[in-house]
């Protein structure tokens, strides 16, 4: 008898204590690293030779995630429609200008992992282009048009910035003009 009440009160002790040792804090490696939104300036320089030609900049605000898969991209489109011609189905518009696309995770230790993705189109003379006949009854007069060169340039990184900072990211030159292109991104958080 004296075995069974002290198994029981064994237990019962259990009961009491057990859900003040389940309800104890997580250790501080498990704490999540709080959310923050921040400002992105992006800046594309433009030179052609000693003459700089443009000086771009692009801010805008995103929400660094917690994870990676959870964090969301901000999207900026900047540029206009320029017409193509397409043989007989007379033309075609292709867009012409920037694409930025940015996300941002934040670490427990104070700095931001930045995802950036930049495409970079725009208009730089015209070559002639032949467009095969001109003229009634199959006439074959070949015409030539003056078609716009589009250029372009792509990149996609990963940065490690600080509230703060600013980053000359990438420097790159078109082979076939020798404009060279300059990004530069500068992160604040937002207080």
């Amino acid at each position: 008898m004296k075995i069974v009440r002290s198994t029981l009160v064994t237990i019962a002790s259990l009961l009491v204590v057990a859900p003040h040792l389940l309800a104890q804090e997580k250790p501080a490696s498990d704490a999540k690293a709080p959310t923050a939104t921040l400002k992105l300036q992006v800046t594309v320089a433009e030179q052609q030779g000693e003459k700089k030609v443009a000086n771009l900049p692009y801010t805008f605000f995103l929400r660094a995630g917690e994870n990676a898969p959870a964090s969301p991209w901000t999207k900026v489109r900047m540029g206009s429609r320029v017409p193509v011609h397409a043989g007989k189905e007379g033309l075609q518009y292709v867009d012409v200008g920037t694409n930025i696309d940015a996300r941002a995770l934040a670490m427990s230790d104070g700095h931001f992992d930045l995802s950036l993705n930049l495409e970079r189109s725009w208009v730089e003379g015209e070559a002639p282009v032949s467009s095969g006949t001109n003229g009634s009854l199959g006439e074959s007069n070949p015409t030539q048009n003056r078609e716009p060169i589009i250029r372009q340039f792509k990149t996609e990184l990963t940065l490690a910035l600080r509230d703060g900072q600013t980053i000359q990211t990438t420097q790159a030159a078109d082979p076939l003009s020798g404009r060279v292109l300059t990004i530069t991104v500068t992160m604040n958080v937002v207080k």
